[in-house]
């Protein structure tokens, strides 16, 4: 019950910092607001995002015994890094909503939301610059794992044939990479090695089973603010979608045949998305992410039994729940 509660009080403090950093600072009285920072504050700012990097962060930094108040600002890079991505990827990806608002391309165009996200990035790691250096060089590298991750998921669209341990590369690039480095900075401020390892691999495991938890979910159309089946409509080879595949080459040629045009009809994409679902591949889905999930549970080693461990440990296992509970509801 306390460490919930310190766990709200540190998100509230991340928050806090997040707003006071977000400000126009280089605009006087009698100039016009920074538009990089106002179009930053529409994502960041009060849009329901999830925390997830931030308290993986505390619950990280409290394992080793690191205190709040020392991980405020790395949470709040973490958080800066994951914006930066999502803000690059709605460029990529044309997206007109994230988290039910519209997108800051969609709404101050491409060149602001690239602009933003470097800024938001920039500003990140001077913060964590100022805290340990080191953290800065591992931040750093983390930042070309996932753009090199995106730009593979990019020449991924519409490959039917793509391996799943590409996917999986993918998949731990873009969210694994982050979800370790929370844990890595952590470790790294208490200066334990083991945790370092430890951790980084929990977080690159429970990254890949998020990954598949949301293909999963956007098969199940469980996914608040994004159109069912939005995979199947962009072209992107998701874990179902390739299982699926494998499994029925009929299917292989009709969803071939579908991607070869610029655009799918909802209806088609409807049709696409139940034959896919009648494939098994959801079930064979969740199977792998329960792997990664035991994968990553595994990495924790000693740090299971401390409090912010049984914390990582019962988040991994909610991770799972939650994705069964809502595969039993579609089928009920």
């Amino acid at each position: 019950m306390e460490l919930a509660r310190e766990l709200t009080d540190f998100l509230a403090a991340v928050e806090e910092r997040l707003s006071s950093m977000l400000v126009d600072g280089n605009a006087g009285p009698d100039v016009k607001g920074d538009t990089l920072m106002e179009a930053a504050r529409h994502l960041c700012l009060g849009t329901g995002g999830k925390r997830a990097r931030p308290m993986l962060v505390r619950l990280f930094g409290g394992a080793v015994g690191v205190a709040p108040e020392r991980l405020v600002d790395v949470a709040v890079a973490s958080e800066f890094i994951h914006s930066a991505s999502l803000l690059h990827d709605d460029v990529v990806d044309a997206g007109m909503f994230r988290r039910g608002r519209p997108t800051v391309n969609a709404r101050w165009g491409n060149i602001v939301a690239v602009m933003s996200g470097d800024l938001i990035l920039s500003t990140g790691l001077h913060q964590l610059a100022r805290l340990d250096s080191r953290l800065t060089l591992s931040a750093l590298s983390v930042v070309s794992e996932m753009t090199r991750a995106a730009i593979a998921e990019v020449e991924a669209r519409g490959d039917l044939d793509l391996p799943l341990n590409r996917l999986r590369f993918i998949a731990e690039g873009k969210t694994g990479s982050l979800f370790g480095w929370c844990g890595h900075a952590a470790a790294t401020l208490a200066n334990q090695p083991d945790a370092v390892e430890r951790f980084d691999g929990f977080g690159r495991h429970l990254g890949v089973a998020f990954q598949i938890a949301d293909d999963i979910r956007d098969i199940l159309g469980t996914d608040v603010g994004k159109p069912r089946y939005a995979d199947v409509h962009s072209r992107t080879p998701s874990m179902p979608i390739l299982l699926a595949v494998a499994k029925d080459e009929s299917l292989r040629r009709k969803l071939k045949d579908a991607w070869a045009f610029s655009t799918i009809t909802p209806e088609r994409t409807k049709e696409i998305g139940a034959a896919i679902e009648a494939t098994g591949a959801v079930d064979a889905s969740m199977a792998r992410m329960n792997v990664e999930i035991e994968a990553a549970l595994d990495k924790l080693g000693h740090f299971a039994t401390d409090p912010a461990g049984a914390e990582l440990v019962g988040w991994a296992r909610k991770l799972s729940a939650g994705i069964a509970e809502q595969v039993q509801g579609r089928a009920a």
